[in-house]
């Protein structure tokens, strides 16, 4: 999945009711600030691995977000 089609999704759907437990280890408090912060560094450098967590952790915001 492209991170405009991401941008596009997290732009266009319902938003969760907080908090949102991503996995055992990570709650989500702030879905705005949840989005700003991962989405802002894969825009600038979406090629970097040191990235590729901020994308597994938005794809499975939004598996969460779609199985509601």
């Amino acid at each position: 999945m492209e991170l405009q089609e991401l941008e596009e999704f997290f732009k266009n759907c319902q938003r969760p009711e907080m908090p949102v437990f991503l996995n055992e280890a990570t709650k989500v408090t702030d879905f705005d600030l949840f989005l700003e912060s991962h989405l802002g560094p894969l825009r600038a450098n979406p090629e970097s691995k040191i990235n590729k967590p901020l994308l597994v952790r938005l794809k499975m915001m939004k598996l969460i977000i779609e199985s509601n």
